[in-house]
């Protein structure tokens, strides 16, 4: 066990309030291990001291060699709706959660192993990652963060030095992640099952307590946490919704109740606007295509809602119908967040009533033009000032566009401010720069076969920026010359 070198003080309130939802594991042991990368910004956030974290000690924890200091190494139980089906026995079989910390701002954030090696819930699989999908999901996920996107972050990643066996062998890696928790719509359909409602009653006691504690202070306070989680999500999707972000593996097991993009594996950002994009391989049915994430998500509310009914009313009849009523919230909610992200990504701030079917025209339009998503919100700015050239060379018939623009300025106008002053607030929520998919796999090749870091934190660095013009980061605005038709993301197990 290594000593407190690191200055982090694990907490452990999952081991010790919730037992029945996890079983104790320990890593594998990786001796060549090196680091790639250390988010310092992170770290230092969590309090722990950067002067130590450079230092083998740091490799010895962030590769899962060595336990840390009061820290309870466990594989959380869960179960899942996987593309629709139920799996009932899921858990961490490539994870390890090391404990909780307190960050600065006092509130508990989790740290967790990804890819340390076989659990008790592996499953004939050998709880291993390959480096590829360590990077990608440091890669993506602090480029959510900086895009004010909810999302768990990547403190570390570490090389392990061996091969694991996939399709061919590749090399090895683990991640360090954080997260608000790890606590998933999968951790209550799995606690749900064991009949057990002191079980449920505990996790959702802990839940309240860690998320969303002004729940806990009402008449009906499990109802109360149900609603909090509903609206949490709809936020979160309208937010992936607003950048083009597809997710790709909307599983009930996938979505955290705190309202934050966890497990990045299949998922990838539209380039050409086209509803129906679907990236990930094993998504043939396309149940998870961009469009479909609204309804996927009132979907998933639906199972997280079966397992509250015996905690919201001893009269499961009187459960349902007050669950229910909550579950036809979830779309009006939903579409509230979405329209308002909208409004200002077209430059509005009042709200009028037609605004939705002006925003669902330019949609309309980028996609029969087969425009970009991200450019084509970013440009707007320009032709707003007097500079259409730009978003016109996105658009292959413009005469429609400049019908949608006409309309759309004369209803900027009523905005009363000053058209500078708007396309300044416009271009700071329509990102220049995404992880665009083909910027990522050329990075990620770079990085995993030919042993460069350059590419990958070069356009790691341009990520944490992702609004602010440069024009040697030129290339990273620019959209690939070829659609994304073949374009395919795979799980990282």
């Amino acid at each position: 066990m290594l000593e407190n070198a690191l200055g982090i003080d694990f907490q452990n309130t999952f081991a010790r309030d919730l037992k029945g939802l996890y079983r104790e594991s320990s890593s594998s042991k990786y001796p060549s291990a090196e680091i790639l990368l250390l988010n310092d910004s992170l770290a230092s956030e969590l309090g722990i001291k950067l002067k130590n974290l450079h230092s083998k000690d740091g490799v010895d924890i962030f590769s899962g060699n060595k336990k840390h200091l009061n820290s309870i190494t466990l594989a959380q139980a869960y179960s899942g709706h996987q593309f629709g089906r139920f799996n009932p026995n899921l858990g961490d079989g490539r994870a390890l959660l090391l404990g909780e910390v307190l960050n600065k701002k006092g509130e508990l954030k989790d740290i967790q192993l990804k890819g340390s090696g076989p659990t008790p819930f592996s499953r004939r699989g050998d709880g291993k990652s390959a480096l590829g999908p360590v990077l990608r999901e440091y890669l993506i996920s602090e480029s959510m963060n900086a895009l004010n996107i909810p999302t768990t972050r990547a403190l570390a990643a570490v090389k392990t030095g061996e091969q694991v066996e996939r399709e061919t062998y590749l090399p090895g890696g683990v991640m360090t992640r954080v997260a608000s928790s790890h606590i998933r719509i999968g951790t209550y359909e799995y606690a749900s099952l064991q009949n057990d409602n002191e079980l449920i009653k505990r996790l959702a006691d802990y839940s309240i307590s860690r998320h969303f504690p002004d729940t806990g202070n009402v008449e009906n306070p499990y109802l109360a946490l149900f609603a909090a989680i509903c609206n949490q999500q709809a936020s979160l999707i309208a937010n992936w919704m607003s950048i083009g972000f597809i997710h790709g593996v909307m599983n009930t097991d996938n979505m955290s109740i705190s309202g934050e993009t966890i497990d990045y594996g299949p998922c990838a950002f539209m380039n050409t606007y086209n509803p129906e994009t679907v990236f990930s391989s094993i998504d043939v049915q396309g149940r998870y295509a961009f469009q479909n994430q609204p309804s996927i998500l009132t979907w998933n509310l639906t199972r997280l809602a079966e397992t509250f009914i015996p905690l919201v009313d001893n009269n499961k009849d009187e459960s349902v119908k007050l669950l229910t009523e909550v579950l036809q919230l979830i779309k009006p909610v939903y579409t509230n967040y979405w329209l308002s992200i909208m409004r200002s990504k077209i430059g509005l701030s009042k709200e009028e009533h037609n605004d939705i079917e002006l925003i669902a025209q330019f949609l309309e339009i980028m996609a029969e033009e087969k425009a970009d998503f991200t450019l084509s919100f970013r440009m707007l700015s320009k032709a707003l000032i007097g500079d259409k050239s730009k978003i016109k060379k996105l658009f292959s018939n413009s005469r429609r566009l400049d019908g949608w623009i006409m309309l759309w300025q004369e209803r900027v106008s009523q905005e009363n401010i000053a058209v500078e002053t708007i396309a300044n607030s416009m271009d700071k929520i329509n990102p220049l720069y995404i992880p665009r998919n083909h910027k990522v796999e050329e990075a990620l090749d770079e990085a995993v076969f030919k042993n460069n870091m350059r590419s990958f934190n070069i356009m790691l660095s341009v990520m944490q920026n992702p609004y602010d013009e440069i024009e040697s980061n030129k290339s990273f605005a620019e959209a690939p010359i070829s659609q994304d038709k073949s374009y395919k993301t795979f799980c990282g197990t």
